[in-house]
């Protein structure tokens, strides 16, 4: 069973979350929150597997919310839902710790389908449009910190190659091909990278190979 927290300052819009969610038998809703403080405090306690966020609420913000949600180490990952591929907020929220977001208008199966990517650890955004959301908000960008050179240097030459096409937006099936390697090797380095670099997903690790200055802004 998937557990879901939807966070979002509109009752229609958490009610009928809400009623999607329950109609798939391995989904159910163990809670609602109206303002990103409520979200924090419910993610806390209730320990849900994926925190359904809306960015924009009064107060707190989806943003912060998901920050804070992301550092307290916990289990929940939060998708993030927004109103445009290409906007301040979706590279907030993936800057911010997010696994992935969905636009405000996708399907019903869209939305059931991301909760359920996001749930068993994988990011609901592909790395390709990472890289365009990256490219747009360069400027954005923070410097290259130590700590993020201490994980760098922990990459084989190996791992460091995965990681930058990665960034790239090479699927494992592309990179096994391109690489002449089998994808079971390729899954495997990309697991060992994520564990090194500290990221919890794919779009986290494209978001540190351009942090670190391994691959840069087009």
């Amino acid at each position: 069973m998937t557990t879901v927290l939807i966070v979002d300052d509109q009752a229609l819009q958490r009610l009928g979350f809400s009623m999607l969610i329950e109609q798939y038998p391995d989904l159910s809703t163990v809670g609602e929150a109206t303002h990103g403080v409520e979200a924090v405090r419910l993610a806390a306690e209730l320990r849900p597997d994926v925190v359904l966020m809306d960015v924009r609420m009064p107060g707190m913000d989806g943003i912060e919310a998901t920050r804070r949600i992301v550092r307290s180490g916990g289990r929940s990952r939060v998708l993030v839902l927004t109103t445009f591929d290409l906007d301040e907020y979706a590279y907030a929220a993936l800057r911010a710790g997010a696994s992935g977001f969905l636009l405000k208008d996708a399907l019903p199966e869209e939305l059931v389908a991301g909760i359920r990517a996001v749930a068993a650890g994988d990011a609901v955004i592909s790395p390709g449009l990472t890289r365009k959301l990256i490219d747009a908000f360069a400027d954005r960008m923070p410097g290259r910190t130590p700590e993020q050179d201490r994980r760098l240097d922990a990459l084989t030459d190996r791992e460091r190659e995965v990681l930058t096409v990665m960034a790239a937006g090479w699927s494992n099936t592309e990179i096994a091909e391109r690489l002449c390697l089998a994808e079971s090797t390729v899954k495997s380095h990309v697991s060992r990278i994520l564990a090194k670099i500290g990221a919890r997903d794919r779009v986290q690790a494209v978001i540190f190979a351009y942090d670190a200055g391994l691959v840069r802004p087009a």
